[in-house]
């Protein structure tokens, strides 16, 4: 029994020692500091391009809206969108719905023009009998034919304005009719938005007119985008652009910069200028109007370059530094002058070579 009791005080003893024994061990293992080991990254070579985006979308550097010179009724079309016209080329045909007192008046003067040539002719002819009687001078005679010349160009000329009010064109003239409207530039139809019968304004000091046709040259296109002021000061006009079109994301298509708007707009609180840029097209892709596009202007740019990731820059007042590995995680301060940064890698103008280990403070391995 004795024995039992002895046995079991040495039992508990040794479990505390040992208890005991791993504590220690554990505030010792916990006490010892870990060595912090540096990830190092080499500079590499590479292109430096700094740019910032402009929304908008591509347009036509030439776009007309084809009106009428006459008001009427669309009596046939002779385009519709898509196709390709020449300068000159039929577009629609308008029939005239005259006014009802302008071709009552017409009529009264073709009347009117009709009598007086009758009875110019009747006093000719009279005239050209005492002639031959001797009864009248020849002076005479000939102030006869005079009022009968005139009255037919009177005859004709109302009979002109007659048919200019019914059907907005001469006979003699049919080639070049108000009613037959005709392409100003030789281009794409871009819209057609009226039907056979759809009635239409004449285009006119007062009025812009009905838009019968939409005509572009699709073989000259412009980008048209915003930017904001903040960045409007860095552009000049012959900057680079790289242009992605939502709807041809698989290309990227090259722009000059051509205009930059003297004056912002506010939209949604901020000032946004208004930009153009000439689109460089490609042979083997179409490119529509109105596409939606943005487009990456170059500020500036740096080829082949020595550069580093921006993450390994640390700054003393306006200084920058990097540390360099000497030996195995054994680093020194440096001071570089930096170049252009694209956001992500910076440019290394002095300081550094592509053989030195940069110390990256931000990971550890």
């Amino acid at each position: 029994m004795k024995l039992l009791k002895r046995l079991a005080i040495v039992l508990v003893v040794i479990a505390l020692l040992s208890g005991f024994g791993g504590t220690l061990y554990y505030l010792y293992s916990k006490s010892e500091e870990v060595p912090v080991v540096y990830k190092t990254e080499a500079p590499a070579v590479a292109t430096i391009i700094k740019k910032t985006v402009a929304t908008g979308s591509v347009v036509p550097r030439k776009e007309v809206e084809i009106k009428p010179q006459v008001s009427g009724i669309v009596d046939q079309m002779f385009v519709e969108p898509g196709q390709s016209v020449k300068e000159g080329d039929l577009v629609t045909r308008i029939r005239i719905i005259p006014n009802m007192v302008q071709l009552s008046e017409a009529e009264n003067r073709v009347n009117q023009a009709l009598l007086n040539r009758d009875n110019a002719r009747l006093e000719m002819d009279r005239n050209k009998r005492l002639v031959d009687d001797g009864l009248v001078s020849e002076y005479d005679y000939q102030q006869t034919v005079l009022t009968h010349d005139r009255a037919k160009e009177e005859l004709a000329a109302a009979i002109d304005n007659l048919e200019l009010i019914e059907k907005g064109s001469r006979s003699k003239q049919a080639s070049a009719s108000n009613t037959l409207v005709r392409a100003t530039i030789a281009g794409v139809v871009l819209e057609v938005p009226l039907e056979i019968g759809d009635f239409v304004i004449e285009s006119n000091t007062f009025n812009d007119g009905t838009t019968i046709a939409t005509i572009a040259d699709m073989d000259e296109l412009i980008f048209e985008g915003k930017v904001d002021e903040s960045e409007v000061g860095k552009l000049r006009p012959g900057m680079d652009l790289l242009l992605t079109i939502g709807a041809i994301e698989a290309e990227q298509f090259a722009a000059v910069l051509e205009h930059i708007a003297p004056k912002g707009i506010e939209e949604n609180g901020a000032i946004q200028f208004e930009i153009r840029a000439a689109l460089k097209l490609k042979d083997n892709i179409m490119v529509r109007a109105n596409y939606s596009a943005n487009a990456d202007i170059v500020l500036g740019r740096r080829d082949n370059v020595l550069s580093i990731n921006e993450a390994l820059l640390q700054f003393e007042g306006d200084k920058a530094f990097v540390e360099v590995e000497t030996g195995p995680q054994t680093f020194e301060k440096r001071y570089i002058e930096t170049g252009l940064s694209d956001g992500i890698n910076i440019e290394i103008v002095s300081g550094l070579t592509d053989t030195d280990k940069v110390k990256n403070p931000n990971q550890q391995s």
